[in-house]
């Protein structure tokens, strides 16, 4: 595996670790082909069910996916490859219970 990639990923999800609020965050890896996103929150003894969105610049939903947390576990992530993907805004959004997370990442 790639070294630069793994101390890419590193970096963003260390910011993570200690976290005891809801954050949602993407990382673009040219180099990589890929699109990380992750979402972070407070560990609970229970698995939880949240909903991934990837919405394109034109605002059209190009994913939906049902995902869950495991037990004990702070953080899920989720992830595409860049290339074949629309040029501009990208939004993912994660859907929590009633609470929306979201952040934005532009492909060039």
């Amino acid at each position: 595996m790639n070294l630069k990639y793994i101390l890419l990923v590193s970096a963003m999800f260390l910011t993570f670790l200690q976290a005891d609020e809801k954050k949602v965050d993407c990382l673009i890896l040219e180099d990589e082909n890929s699109i990380l996103c992750k979402y972070v929150h407070t560990r609970i003894s229970l698995e939880k069910h949240i909903i991934v969105e990837w919405i394109e610049p034109d605002g059209l939903i190009s994913r939906t996916r049902d995902m869950v947390i495991p037990a004990f576990h702070a953080s899920i992530y989720d992830y595409r490859y860049v290339e074949g993907r629309t040029k501009g805004i990208w939004t993912f959004k994660v859907i929590d219970n009633k609470e929306e997370f979201t952040t934005t990442f532009t492909i060039k």
